[in-house]
């Protein structure tokens, strides 16, 4: 059975409009399960992770990108100690799963 743990974050930086945090897991993690109000653009600067929406996985790797559509279910695996730039609208919501 898998281990969900919330990932360390960290802000990096925040304008009118929009928010950019770091965020590490480390190799084997789970991030909760969630969806959020907004689209949002993920960066892997180090390691490695797999994001699994409902009917695909993508694994990312260092300089990677990818856009996590709203109100679309996902959740992070870090395959490989991994940090991420996270840029997100301020006015974002999440709702995790229970």
């Amino acid at each position: 059975m898998e281990t969900v743990k919330i990932p360390k974050t960290k802000l990096l930086e925040e304008g009118a409009k929009l928010s950019v945090k770091q965020m590490e897991a480390l190799s084997g993690q789970f991030l909760p399960k969630h969806k959020a109000s907004e689209e949002s653009v993920l960066v892997v600067i180090e390691g490695a992770c797999v994001l699994k929406k409902a009917e695909s996985e993508h694994t990312l790797e260092q300089g990677d990108n990818v856009i996590i559509p709203s109100d679309v279910w996902h959740q992070i695996k870090a395959i490989r100690d991994f940090k991420a730039i996270h840029v997100m609208p301020k006015a974002i919501r999440f709702e995790f799963t229970k």
